[in-house]
């Protein structure tokens, strides 16, 4: 079963740009910009064939640029969600670039681990 990860982002095109460069067939990969996209990734099932269980998500990826009450906000509803769901919060100095190579770094990371 593919693990679903959940990319979140201030700007969207930031989000499409990472999502459209990781290339793993065992992932499901999802992206928002808000709590809202939050809320329905979670509410998704994976296209109802086997993508995973309803609320299913196994990491959250978040860049900086979100503002600081927002990312809060959004953490709670995803620990209130999920006791399994890991959420990784990006460093704001490295800027929009360096999301693709934080997401990488950490889903590498993860791997090796068997996490």
């Amino acid at each position: 079963m593919a693990r679903r990860i959940l990319l979140l982002g201030r700007k969207g095109i930031v989000v499409d740009d990472a999502k459209s460069q990781i290339d793993d067939p065992g992932l499901e990969i999802l992206g928002g910009t808000c709590i809202d996209d939050v809320r329905a990734a979670f509410a998704d099932d994976g296209g109802g064939g086997g993508g995973g269980a309803t609320g299913s998500i196994d990491h959250v990826f978040m860049g900086a640029g979100i503002d600081l009450e927002l990312r809060l906000e959004i953490v709670r509803e995803i620990f209130q969600r999920s006791s399994t769901t890991t959420v990784h919060l990006k460093d704001a100095s490295s800027g929009p670039k360096g999301f693709l190579p934080f997401v990488k770094a950490v889903l590498e990371g993860l791997k090796e681990n068997n996490l």
